[in-house]
């Protein structure tokens, strides 16, 4: 096993949590079933990591061996990087009857023919998608196994989700998937994360859009405390107003885990109390992004509550009905994101 192969190696076992090495290593396959046993899995990860090494190095795997490794690890936790979508346009007669053997024979042979150097791993998983790796290289340097491309993408399905893509391998990936898909465009989502599986749900709705009919009524008062019972009345058809639009927005039951949503201002900036501002001729230009563990679950937490008005405004809830998280707002269109694509993936 040679340097850069070790090295590799050397990265992905670290990068694979302890509590599910093992497991990843048998699912891997290759290390014999004696091997395996003699891994002592208590160990600190610095020596476990040198114990594989060593067995791995014995066995004389190769850098091939090793990326099947990495693939597992990425597959099974892919939350280790930054997830950007991808939509397909403009299908061709045959895109929906593309299959996955024609799809990784056509797409690795057109991105052979556009890169010289390049190493190309396919799998399809369990669950349907297709998990592609490329290593990049170029007309004079080998592929760079330590910087890899990862794409995801479902057939039959017009989004792509890809990470660690820089601006000069997009138009090449970008071809290829074209070529061996049978769309003719392809652009920006606006919508990144690295929940995989959350901007995935989004984007293909795949998440309960439930509109209750009846909503729980408030906490019973105290005898203490008895209110006006309009008042009561009153609060509670606020309320249920509230949960309403609140679902009617953003669905009821789990929602996909978005953590963050940035809005790009360009536009004159309005208040009649601040003249200074109000009456630049230049445009007014600021970033506001949002974050929460949760994104999508807090705004509807705030809305439900009361703390931001219902109906929901329209820049919030174009994150669930656009499957976005990312909007350029302009005066032309500041009641809702424009088209202009997010930066370079």
């Amino acid at each position: 096993m040679d340097d850069k192969s070790k090295q590799l190696l050397q990265r992905v076992i670290r990068r694979i949590p302890i509590q599910t090495l093992k497991a990843t290593l048998e699912k891997w396959g290759r290390l014999t079933a004696a091997q395996q046993q003699s891994i002592d899995f208590t160990q600190s990860k610095r020596a476990l990591t040198d114990t594989v090494i060593d067995i791995c190095e014995e066995n004389q795997l190769s850098m091939k061996h090793i990326t099947e490794l990495e693939m597992i690890n990425v597959i099974d936790s892919p939350n280790q990087s930054m997830w950007h979508a991808l939509q397909l346009i403009d299908p061709g007669d045959d895109a929906q009857t593309v299959e996955f053997i024609q799809f990784k024979k056509q797409f690795k042979s057109h991105l052979v023919e556009l890169v010289r150097h390049v190493s190309i791993k396919i799998k399809k998983h369990t669950d349907e998608a297709i998990w592609i790796r490329i290593a990049w290289g170029d007309s004079y340097t080998r592929p760079n196994h330590m910087k890899p491309t990862y794409a995801v993408h479902h057939l039959q399905t017009p989004y792509v989700f890809v990470t660690t893509l820089t601006s000069k391998q997009k138009p090449l990936l970008s071809q290829a998937l074209l070529l061996s898909t049978q769309y003719q465009t392809i652009k920006e989502a606006n919508l990144s994360g690295r929940k995989l599986t959350a901007i995935r749900d989004l984007l293909m709705k795949q998440y309960q859009q439930m509109f209750p009919n009846s909503f729980p009524s408030l906490l019973t008062e105290t005898k203490e405390n008895v209110p006006d019972p309009h008042k009561v009345h009153e609060q509670a058809g606020t309320a249920s107003t509230r949960g309403r639009l609140a679902c009617e927005t953003f669905g009821r039951g789990a929602l996909p885990q978005i953590e963050t949503t940035v809005y790009k201002l360009d536009t004159k900036y309005k208040d009649p109390t601040n003249q200074t501002m109000s009456e630049r001729s230049r445009p007014f230009k600021c970033v506001v992004k949002f974050e929460s563990k949760n994104l999508l679950e807090s705004l509807r937490h705030c809305a439900t509550s009361g703390i931001v008005s219902t109906p929901v405004a329209q820049l919030l809830s174009s994150i669930p009905k656009k499957g976005r998280n990312f909007f350029y707002v302009t005066d032309t269109d500041a009641a809702s994101s424009s088209q202009r694509p997010a930066s370079q993936v």
